[in-house]
Order: structure tokens, then sequence, then C-alpha cells
């Protein structure tokens, strides 16, 4: 009976201890987690790297149609002329032209659906690149944090929000790396 007192007092006195200490970690003003988590969308939006890449991308988009329907518009008046001339034309010569033409416009949409082929590419790999060029300073926020992972918010089915680090992260990577444009600063591409 006295040994079932003492073992009940001692594992009171260790709940008092495990309460005292969860109590006292909100105080030290970060909560250290094993886990911190990051919406990487919000991320990539949210800084002055990712609103240029985006910028950038929305500019080339708009480049390479208002480049397109320039392409369509001399086609068109070229066809035009050609459907134009063909009354006057000897059918031989109206054939050779518009099988020529038609040889024109089948390597011109070729060379453009590649273009855009290779612009939507880059475009839906914008974000998984920028990530590998931020990854450096997340990693150090993570451990500034005594964290060993980073889960993407998406991923996380609940979280408390002083897990989260993603304005933490906008800040750094704005006060580090700016707008990515600066080659000193940023982390290497993929790639390398």
């Amino acid at each position: 009976m006295r040994a079932s007192l003492l073992l009940l007092s001692v594992l009171c006195a260790a709940a008092i201890a495990v309460q005292t200490q969860a109590q006292e970690a909100p105080s030290l003003g970060t909560t250290l987690s094993n886990v911190v988590v990051i919406d990487t969308d919000e991320l990539y939006r949210g800084t002055k790297m990712g609103r240029r890449i985006a910028v950038n991308l929305e500019e080339r988009a708009r480049a390479l149609q208002a480049e397109n329907e320039q392409i369509t518009a001399a086609l068109t008046a070229e066809e035009k002329s050609l459907t134009e001339r063909r009354t006057a034309m000897d059918p031989v010569l109206f054939r050779k032209e518009a099988a020529d033409f038609n040889t024109r416009v089948q390597g011109i949409r070729r060379a453009r659906d590649a273009a855009i082929a290779a612009f939507e590419a880059e475009r839906d790999a914008a974000p998984r690149v920028f990530l590998e060029r931020v990854r450096n300073v997340i990693g150090d926020l993570m451990i500034e944090r005594g964290a060993v992972a980073v889960l993407d918010q998406r991923i996380v089915f609940l979280s408390l929000s002083s897990a989260d680090i993603t304005r933490a992260a906008i800040a750094r990577i704005d006060q580090v790396m700016g707008d990515g444009t600066d080659a000193t600063t940023t982390a290497p591409t993929p790639e390398n």
C-alpha cells in the first residue's frame, strides 16, 4: 500500500512537471515543433521574386499571343490575296502557289505549337524552380525553429498556426534574395 502511494505521488509530480513545462513553452516566443508548414502557393505569390516571375511570365504570354495574332493576320492576308488572284492565274501555277502556301502554313503552325508548348512547360515549372531557388532560405528558417522537416500546407490535415512559417519565409526571402534578379543572392538552379 505504501509503495502504491509512493508510486502515485511520483506519477502526480511528473504530471505536474510536464504540465508546467507545457505552460511555460509558449513564453519562449516561438513554439518549437519538429515539423513546420509552409503554404507554397502563398510563398510564390507573396515574395518579390515570385511576383517578378509571375509578371515576367504574363508579359511573355501576352507577347506570344500578339506574335501569333500578327502571324495569323499576315497569313490570312496572303491567303486572301492568293484567292483573289486565282481567277486570273493559270490553274497549274495556282495549285503550286497554294501547295507552297499550305506547306509554309503547316511549318509555321508546328513552330508556333512548339513555342507555345515550351512556354507552357516553363510556366508550369516556374513554381517548382522558384522553390528550389529559395530552398536554402526556408531550410535556415526550419533550423532556426528547431524543426527537422518542412511540409507543404496542402498535405497537412491540421496544425497549430505557430507551425506555419509562410509569412516569416516571405519576409526572409524578400530580405535575402529580393526579386531574384541579382545573381549574387540567388541559390543555384536545380540543374546545377
